[in-house]
């Protein structure tokens, strides 16, 4: 595979990543627009938000199984319209029952689309023999950043959510699927390889599972209550309130278009290590802040630390299991959303039971575990049967 049809896959994959992250951010970040819209009472919308995450377990799942047949680039370059016009869909009904099935088709088309994105980026990552999987999720953060500013922009001049959606989803659509004319994979699996559960060792893939459902148990208690912790317990206005995650968001994404140079210089597992003590340490100056300066502090520690955890929790089920790779990824990906749904839940009922500061410490032990777990991070690759590494075939195609 020659360096330039590398470069062109890399940067077209690292579109489908921003795109990705700021449609999610545009739905994510207008649910109470979306809530008015649908009268959607407050007992409801936690089931909407919920069946999101399940589905997009589920479709994870499912990509699994359609990667035995189909390579990642082929689901992703069908997954990531349909999750466009899901979104659009969100935007342009009026019935309850077309929020329901627009939400339903976008959570079970994103579940594969994240699979199969990041199945691609441990390829593409093989291929060039050096980290770069960080820099992909820098560009879902930079996404992100995008799509929230898109979101503030309708909400501040009262747009519809259609008319709000739109522009965005005729511009994404149209550069995310002719961008997909330059996908590539770094190594493709045999389809006995690829679809073998028996190839990829449960127990093995278990920490790295931990550690991704710990990294979202963080990420989601700083997306669903940074707001209402500054606000609430630290005395800030409602203005200085929505800052936190904006500070979070710029970071993640100042440390994920750093990390992969860490990552080259001192090892996944140093860099993992040195994240998951800058995101503990971040938490605790949260549970002790005494006012909303501090507070940003911690939320800004976060940001830079836990940024790098979920990147190379994905690379590294590749190197441990380089003839599955994508089996393992996509069972992996699972565990997203296992710890979205946990997180917000967890500190929401730890907060109202016990107090906020005290509930930001469980995330904080969360994460810590990490810890625990690091060595998976620089994990030789499983060994198969007979005591061999099952060989690779190249990418030729």
């Amino acid at each position: 595979m020659t360096d330039a049809r590398l470069r062109h896959g890399r940067a077209s994959l690292a579109l489908s990543f921003f795109v990705q992250g700021a449609t999610f951010a545009l739905l994510v970040t207008r649910i109470p627009a979306i809530q008015d819209r649908y009268g959607i009472s407050d007992g409801l919308l936690p089931v909407f938000l919920a069946a999101v995450p399940i589905l997009a377990g589920v479709g994870s799942v499912l990509t699994e199984k359609a990667v035995a047949r189909v390579r990642p680039r082929v689901v992703l370059r069908w997954t990531q319209p349909v999750v466009l016009l899901a979104l659009l869909g969100v935007g342009a009904g009026s019935e309850l029952w077309q929020a329901a099935l627009a939400l339903g088709v976008f959570g079970l088309a994103v579940g594969a689309l994240d699979a199969s994105m990041n199945m691609m980026g441990v390829s593409l990552q093989r291929a060039y023999g050096r980290s770069i999987m960080l820099g992909f999720h820098a560009a879902y953060s930079l996404g992100g950043i995008a799509g929230a500013s898109m979101a503030w922009a309708g909400a501040h001049w009262d747009l519809s959510l259609l008319v709000s959606y739109l522009p965005a989803v005729v511009v994404m659509l149209p550069a995310a699927f002719v961008g997909s004319r330059w996908y590539v994979e770094g190594g493709e699996e045999t389809p006995e390889e690829g679809a073998a559960g028996g190839a990829v060792s449960f127990r093995l893939l278990l920490p790295l599972c931990l550690v991704m459902a710990f990294a979202y148990i963080g990420d989601s208690t700083v997306s669903n209550w940074s707001a209402k912790y500054l606000q609430d317990v630290l005395g800030s206005s409602e203005q200085l309130s929505t800052v936190p995650y904006n500070v979070y968001m710029v970071t993640t994404l100042l440390g994920r278009a750093v990390g992969d140079l860490g990552v080259r210089r001192f090892g996944a597992v140093a860099v993992v290590r040195g994240g998951t003590v800058l995101a503990a340490g971040g938490f605790a100056v949260v549970a002790v802040a005494g006012g909303a300066w501090t507070g940003m502090l911690g939320f800004t520690l976060l940001g830079l630390g836990l940024c790098v955890i979920v990147p190379q929790t994905f690379a590294a089920a590749g190197r441990m299991f380089p003839g599955a790779s994508d089996t393992a990824i996509a069972r992996l990906n699972i565990f997203n959303y296992v710890g979205f749904l946990v997180g917000s839940p967890l500190v929401g009922a730890l907060g109202d039971a016990w107090s906020y500061r005290g509930a930001m410490l469980v995330p904080m032990v969360l994460v810590l575990a990490t810890l625990l777990y690091a060595k998976s991070f620089g994990a030789e690759p499983a060994r198969y049967g007979g005591g061999h590494e099952r060989p690779r075939t190249a990418d030729v195609g």
